[in-house]
Formats: structure tokens, C-alpha cells, sequence
């Protein structure tokens, strides 16, 4: 045991030796602190690999260790195996099994960012900050955020149960679901609401939403679309050059949309707008909720610092941190957290969210429909809406009526500045 527990203290000192020659004095004295701890931790793989009841993998352990290592930093770090660091390449082009909600740790509690709409946890009802306690029968807590998503994404056609914790409620849940293939299209409504005000409800920052964006404001426009409502609720944001490049059609070229600053000088980066056609220039609202996350909280805060657009709704998430994938030479890599978002007004977004310039509740009544707007109603429009096909009459949805009101309201005034 000694021999082995020499041969792996070399091995952590090896490597130790060749990062250490690459730090100035200052980060060399901090590394040497650190070299001190590792001794423990070669001591408990020795000990591990020669003690343990059953014979365990080295990759195994070191795979293990990294997970505990990242997991204790902050709720978005993680180390992804092959495994896990192949679905989320797979994610960000838009299709995967599952059940269809954004997770994060919040408070040390595995809680839903905001439920995919038309997935099987939208059309079950979870909602954003349930917190899940169970994953089919195992607990969720001191659990890692990527084994929680293992268990929850499979082959579409299997069943997963998951128990939730409504805080707001005090309601304990059961919920069990059939997974369906995820496929996420980012903008799941563009048309012309009434007056000439034009509606796009973007619901996820993917690769292909640029393109998207582009064609569906080219066919409102042709439409006679005088007004805009972008509807950010529930986007729980995706893919940071694709929010970037989102408001760059409404920022002119050379202004700041966000920037980040970390540890490092090399970790601040500035994103400047680039794009060189005509920026979007008519009256926008942007919707945003509890379930407006990351990407979207970056498009909202910067239209609402040029005050190109009037923020509406409930304040928003607040995840504002930078997770840098890092791949590894085996095909595993880290998600670490390595900055923080600003505003171009320099408001932090991370634990903070954005504030609307209009509070609006999104509140409902039993039947799901917002109820000042529904009693406005008549009897026919009443049973219209309440029709299962009717479900998602736009007159029923309590901020996007305010919206409408506030542009109708405004007349011809221009909501804008690049001031």
C-alpha cells in the first residue's frame, strides 16, 4: 500500500510541478497552498483502491472526484462525462428524450428553471421553481445536476415519475411521464395580433434562431406589422452569440449589448453589436417572467438600458453567470462557471434578474384564463375561449393584454432611444 500511495503522490506532484512553472509568484505561492491539500487527496484514492470492499476503476474515482470538485463551486459548474457532454451538443442543435424542463440548482434544491412548452411536463403542469424532490423512487438531494439529467432524459416512449414540492402552494405532487423527443422550436408563435401589432414568442436561443427571427419579422413586416411584443416568458435562454445576435436587430452597430467580467483579464469580454443592416425600429414590449433566464435576461436588460423596448411582466430569473464548456482529452469536459453577465449599463444580472418597467402578475383564475380580461368578454367569445381548441386565446393572457393596451395607448410615440 505504501508503494502505491508513493506512485500516486508522484503522479499528483508531476502534474503539479508542470502547472506550477507556468504561474507568476503570486499564483505559485496560492498553487503551493493548494499542493498541500492534494496530499490528502492521494492519500484517499490509495487507501480507496487498496481498502475498498469491491475492486473501483480509476476512471471511475477520478471521474467521481471531479464531479464533487465542480458541483461544490456553484449550481451551474458541473464535469460531464462523454456521455453527458455529447447530449448537451446534441441539445443546443435542438432535439433530445425527455420530459421537457430547464433544471438548475437554486438553494441547494434541484428546481425547475421553467417546463418546455407543448412538452410532457408543460402539459402536465410543472411550473417554474417546483422544486423535484424525487426522481422515480431515488431522492434528489446532494444529487449532481447532470445525473439528474440522465435520469430524467431516455427513450421517448419510457415512463419516469418525478415528485415535486410547490413552495408557493405547500402542495407535495406526483407526477409520472411518458418521455417524447424534445424537439425545440425557438419561435412557437409569430403573427399579427390586431392593429398592426405584431407577436413573436421566442422561446429558446438555439442555432437556428437568428435565421428564424429574420423570416418572421420579414413576414410581419409584409404583414403591415406597425408594433412589436417579443415574448421572452419561459425562455430559459440557450446559446449566448444567438442572444447576442438577437439583439443585434435592435441595437445599432458598435454599442455594447453585454459583457462579463471575471477572475482574469482574459475572462472580461465585451459583445458589441456587429450587425450592419437597419436596426428593428418600431415600438416593442418584451415579456418577461420567473422563467425568463440567462440569454433572454441578456436581451431584455439591453433593450431596457438603450430604452429600445418597455420590460413587462414579473422580475426575471436572475441567472446571470458564464459556464465556458471546457473539453477534456478523454471526450469528457467542464461546465465552469467563469464570469458574470452585465448590462451595458453595468447592472449584474446573476441573483438579481431584471425588473420590468410594468409589473404585470401573471395571474389566473381556475380556468386558466387572466380574470379581468375574461369577464370582459362576451358569452360567445367566453365559450370560444374556454373551447379546448381556444385554449390559448391571446384575450386571456393577462400581459399580453396589458401590452396591447400600452402600445394602443402610446399611439405613434417611439419607445426608443439609443441614448
Amino acid at each position: 500500500m505504501k508503494h502505491k500511495k508513493l506512485t500516486i503522490a508522484l503522479l499528483v506532484l508531476s502534474v503539479f510541478v508542470v502547472y506550477s512553472t507556468a504561474l507568476s509568484s503570486v499564483a505559485r505561492d496560492r498553487a503551493n497552498g493548494l499542493f498541500r491539500q492534494l496530499g490528502l487527496f492521494a492519500d484517499a484514492l490509495a487507501i480507496i483502491q487498496t481498502d475498498y470492499a469491491d475492486e473501483v476503476k480509476p476512471k471511475d474515482l477520478i471521474y467521481g472526484a471531479l464531479r464533487g470538485m465542480l458541483s461544490a463551486l456553484d449550481p451551474y459548474s458541473q464535469f460531464m462525462d462523454p456521455q453527458t457532454y455529447n447530449e448537451l451538443k446534441v441539445e443546443t442543435r435542438g432535439s433530445f428524450g425527455g420530459i421537457g424542463i430547464e433544471i438548475a440548482i437554486k438553494d441547494g434544491l434541484l428546481t425547475v428553471i421553467t417546463p418546455i412548452e407543448g412538452t410532457p411536463a408543460w402539459k402536465a403542469g410543472v411550473k417554474t421553481n417546483d422544486q423535484i424532490v424525487k426522481i422515480n423512487s431515488e431522492l434528489t438531494r446532494d444529487m449532481a445536476l447532470s445525473d439528474a439529467v440522465k435520469r430524467l432524459r431516455g427513450i421517448p416512449g419510457t415512463a419516469v415519475k418525478m415528485t415535486i414540492l410547490r413552495e408557493a402552494e405547500k402542495k407535495v405532487l406526483e407526477f409520472k411521464f411518458v418521455r417524447a423527443m424534445i424537439k425545440i422550436k425557438d419561435i412557437k408563435e409569430a403573427r399579427i395580433l390586431e392593429d398592426g401589432i405584431g407577436y413573436i414568442r421566442l422561446v429558446e436561443f438555439s442555432e437556428n434562431t437568428p435565421q428564424d427571427i429574420d423570416a418572421a419579422l420579414k413576414r410581419l413586416r409584409a404583414g403591415g406589422m406597425n408594433s412589436l411584443i417579443l415574448d421572452l416568458r419561459n425562455n430559459p435562454g440557450g446559446l449566448l452569440e444567438v442572444a447576442v445576435k438577437i439583439a443585434e436587430r435592435f441595437i445599432e452597430k458598435g454599442r455594447p449589448i453585454v459583457y462579463t467580467k471575471g477572475r482574469r483579464p482574459s475572462q472580461d469580454l465585451e459583445f458589441v453589436s456587429q450587425w450592419s443592416r437597419p436596426v428593428f425600429n418600431l415600438p416593442t414590449v418584451v415579456l418577461i417572467n420567473e422563467g425568463s433566464a440567462s440569454g433572454s435576461e441578456i436581451l431584455a436588460a439591453s433593450l431596457q438600458d438603450y430604452k429600445l423596448a418597455v420590460i413587462l411582466g414579473t422580475k426575471s430569473f436572475g441567472k446571470g453567470s458564464v459556464q465556458t464548456v471546457i473539453p477534456l482529452r478523454d471526450g469528457s469536459a467542464l461546465r465552469l462557471t467563469t464570469s458574470k453577465y452585465f448590462s451595458p449599463l453595468g447592472r449584474e444580472i446573476q441573483g438579481s434578474g431584471v425588473q420590468p418597467d410594468i409589473i404585470v402578475p401573471g395571474a389566473a383564475n381556475s380556468e386558466g384564463k387572466a380574470d379581468w380580461i375574461f369577464k370582459q368578454l362576451s358569452i360567445e367569445e367566453k365559450g370560444k375561449a374556454l373551447g379546448k381548441d381556444k385554449a390559448r386565446d391571446y384575450r386571456c393572457d393577462n400581459q399580453l393584454m396589458r401590452a396591447i393596451e400600452f402600445i394602443k395607448a402610446s399611439g405613434s410615440m417611439r419607445i426608443r432611444s439609443q441614448g
